[in-house]
């Protein structure tokens, strides 16, 4: 079982406590260090104090504040492995999987999957409302934010995952002695994380639907298939192809995509669609193919450490 896998470090509840706070501080201070360096170095040269994501940008030039935005993520998985290496003397593997070892057939299948599904969602928007977008392809500008994508957003989604679905399901599962709680926490926690995107404050809180219905969808995946490959291959499926196909002045993402979305924003079928009906079909899918079931147990049931279990299985 996978929640089961923390037993296999040193889980008191201060431990995690702790390693909270060492990965957040080498992902959101020390990683985000550079960016604010260079941030203020511009700033005084310009006189220019941007405020927001796409003056932000405005002001570094796309591709450099891209790179920068991601580095911090990097910095926060280095963070995050040697919390769990050294504060837990736990395996990463551990916090991969509860199998042998990695599944990387699994990690590719709901890759490829989620692409294919994106670029057909995103072609048959821009085939129905052209008028909502313009072609904004630039070869050179293109190629290298096709470079930093291809490198730093399998780290990014990979931090997000093991942080949220790895090292807090298994934390909070342990502490909690079930799975419903770490279930629905990071599902919250995940939502929190985005609340002060700028699709957030553009388009309002509705949005939160989606990014508190994805965490749980990436919950969902890691509990019943008890380990984090397929959450790994959508997030990074889902993140690189908003990346570099659509961008927007109100979202996370400024980047050299390959079109831009010029519309209004406003909460409609692309916000709750995922949520109700893609995820719950992706679930079915992937419950087929990997024959999934007791999803009673996987989902919402007890925790059990592995002395508990070995009384249980003597009786």
């Amino acid at each position: 079982m996978y929640i089961e896998q923390g037993y296999k470090g040193l889980n008191e509840l201060w431990r995690y406590a702790v390693g909270v706070l060492i990965i957040f501080i080498g992902w959101q201070f020390i990683g985000a260090g550079p960016l604010v360096l260079i941030l203020l170095a511009k700033a005084l040269e310009t006189g220019d104090y941007p405020t927001d994501v796409a003056s932000i940008s405005n002001l570094l030039g796309s591709n450099l504040f891209f790179f920068l935005a991601l580095l911090t993520f990097v910095i926060g998985f280095l963070a995050l492995y040697l919390t769990v290496k050294y504060l837990h003397k736990q395996s990463f593997r551990s916090l991969s999987t509860s199998r042998k070892s990695i599944d990387w057939k699994r990690v590719f299948f709901t890759f490829f999957l989620w692409a294919v599904i994106s670029v057909l969602f995103i072609g048959l928007d821009i085939f129905i409302s052209p008028d909502d977008y313009v072609y904004n392809f630039q070869p050179g500008p293109f190629l290298v934010l096709l470079l930093i994508a291809l490198i730093l957003i399998p780290i990014q989604t990979s931090f997000e995952e093991y942080f949220l679905r790895g090292y807090l399901m298994q934390g909070l599962g342990i502490a909690a002695k079930n799975r419903w709680v770490p279930l629905l926490g990071t599902s919250l926690f995940f939502g929190l994380l985005h609340i002060f995107n700028p699709e957030v404050a553009k388009i309002g809180y509705g949005v939160m639907v989606f990014y508190i219905g994805t965490g749980l969808f990436l919950g969902i995946l890691t509990l019943m298939d008890e380990g984090l490959e397929l959450a790994l291959g959508f997030h990074a499926a889902n993140n690189l192809t908003a990346a570099i196909l659509v961008t927007a002045e109100w979202t996370a993402f400024q980047t050299n995509s390959i079109y831009k979305d010029i519309s209004e924003p406003e909460i409609g079928w692309e916000v709750f669609a995922p949520v109700f009906i893609i995820y719950p079909l992706m679930l079915l899918i992937l419950s087929k193919k990997y024959g999934w079931t007791n999803w009673k147990e996987r989902l919402i049931g007890k925790v059990v450490p592995p002395s508990d279990l070995d009384n249980i299985s003597k009786n």
